[in-house]
């Protein structure tokens, strides 16, 4: 993702060493509870968007795949992206046609980001969105899937 910024970037959100490998168990741990496999394509994608400190498109994904430089075949990666969005490991922001891991944990959860214009963070939050999804309901609509993007500054972004 590039950075329009022109101060250095605040601390990155994304895991490495301990974090990034319970985070991978975590996955693992949820995937067998979820009778499905955590196979090692999809582990690699997941692992990649853990370890990003901003949202990444599919192709940066494709081309880091390999850990000897080799980049992966574009099916390989959105099949093992499909996957983990299905199951709440990862979302997709339309507006950056990027991927992000879910740091919400639970079921199925209204996706929300506060996306940085400076440095292209994207942070995870829980929208408060029950009279708005209430009064759809009231009008007889059924929501099946709601994504929220709220574009600004991040705090490092804005004390710069």
């Amino acid at each position: 993702m590039a950075h329009d910024c022109g101060h250095d970037d605040g601390p990155g959100q994304g895991l490495a060493g301990q974090g990034l490998a319970a985070a991978l168990a975590d996955a693992e741990a949820r995937c067998v509870d979820a009778r499905e496999r955590l196979t090692a394509p999809r582990r690699r994608v997941l692992e990649l968007l853990l370890s990003a400190d901003a949202p990444l498109k599919a192709y940066d994904m494709i081309a880091a795949f390999g850990g000897d430089g080799a980049p992966a075949k574009p099916p390989t990666v959105y099949r093992a992206l499909d996957f983990l969005e299905k199951q709440g490991f990862a979302h997709r922001i339309e507006s950056l046609n990027a991927y992000v891991p879910c740091r919400i944990r639970g079921d199925a959860h209204r996706a929300a980001f506060l996306i940085c214009d400076c440095c292209g963070a994207a942070r995870e939050f829980e929208p408060g969105l029950d009279a708005g999804l209430a009064a759809a309901a009231e009008a007889g609509y059924s929501v099946r899937s709601l994504t929220l993007e709220a574009r600004g500054l991040c705090p490092a972004c804005r004390a710069a």
